[in-house]
């Protein structure tokens, strides 16, 4: 699949995952790669992390769009502004003020359960259909709050029968329901626990959001280190390439190839956590590189985009 065909085929893309898979680096890995191809592009954080704008050297984020990079822009969205943009969208812009200086406006967004989540992906749908950007790019909650963040809004169409709330929530199934509109992008570790939970969200939101299901980003993947054949010496991991022009003890040689066994040993584990995620659940896979730094700026972004780019070419 080229990358221009992919990020096309939906004008919503919203990255789901266990907390701490990586999926905001996910978010602005596709960001990056989705620019690349020349369409302008909105992230929408959900959760007020800023995390989106550190990946790109950038102060936090606020409500109104801020320039990340050249084609992306980015913005948060909380319940409390969405739901003053509904109100003044529906002709109530003197109530919206009046709540906002009584500060009852988070006791009205809580009255219903759910509302709040319609709030944001209703605004979320008023971007997408007035054309903001060519991709919308939501960085979703945590997996057990994205269950409910996509399923609200049928669990309220459902209590809710008659009136704008009504029509809101309708709205959102339309748009979520649509894969033209709308598909969901999970992010995972290959490790036991984030690939059972992903399995388990992958199939409720099939089941009870109805959103179309893209690629699963297998996120901070081990490569391969070959060593060869031969004893792990200082001349064998030189001659094999593992090591240039650097000069070491056999000591070192020793403790450079117990290292690389561990690895090969991480490596295998990861690749089987992958296999069983295939068999699990058929959908392609993505691999991401694991980056040995906890500082995620521009160049590590750049550096994923190609490997995002490059999976997506091989599936």
């Amino acid at each position: 699949m080229e990358l221009e065909e992919f990020c096309s085929a939906s004008r919503v893309i919203i990255v789901a995952g266990k907390g701490g898979v990586g999926k905001t680096t996910v978010t602005a890995t596709l960001a990056i790669a989705a620019a690349r191809t020349g369409k302008s592009v909105l992230i929408v954080e959900v959760e007020g992390k800023s995390g989106i704008a550190a990946a790109f050297d950038r102060p936090p984020l606020g409500y109104e769009e801020t320039e990340l990079a050249p084609g992306i822009r980015a913005r948060t969205l909380t319940p409390d502004e969405a739901l003053l943009d509904w109100l003044r969208g529906n002709g109530l812009r003197r109530i919206s003020n009046r709540l906002m200086a009584s500060g009852t406006l988070d006791v009205i967004a809580t009255a219903v359960p759910g509302i709040k989540d319609i709030l944001v992906l209703g605004k979320v749908k008023s971007l997408e259909v007035s054309g903001a950007a060519d991709l919308i790019i939501v960085d979703a909650p945590a997996a057990g709050h994205a269950i409910t963040f996509l399923t609200s809004a049928r669990g309220l169409a459902d209590s809710v029968r008659v009136g704008p709330v009504r029509k809101q929530a309708a709205d959102v199934i339309e748009m979520l329901s649509d894969p033209k509109r709308c598909q969901v992008l999970l992010v995972t570790l290959p490790e036991e626990t984030p690939v059972n939970e992903l399995i388990d969200t992958a199939y409720t939101i099939e089941d009870r959001a109805g959103t179309s299901l893209g690629p699963v980003v297998v996120n901070c993947c081990y490569e391969e280190v070959a060593l060869g054949d031969q004893p792990a010496t200082a001349e064998s991991i030189h001659n094999d390439g593992a090591l240039i022009d650097v000069f070491v003890s056999d000591e070192d040689a020793a403790s450079v190839a117990q290292a690389a066994e561990f690895r090969a040993e991480r490596v295998a584990i990861q690749a089987h956590q992958a296999s069983r995620l295939s068999q699990r659940l058929p959908l392609p896979q993505i691999r991401l590189p694991f980056l040995f730094t906890a500082d995620i700026g521009p160049d590590e972004v750049n550096w994923l985009a190609d490997a995002f780019t490059a999976g997506l070419t091989n599936l």
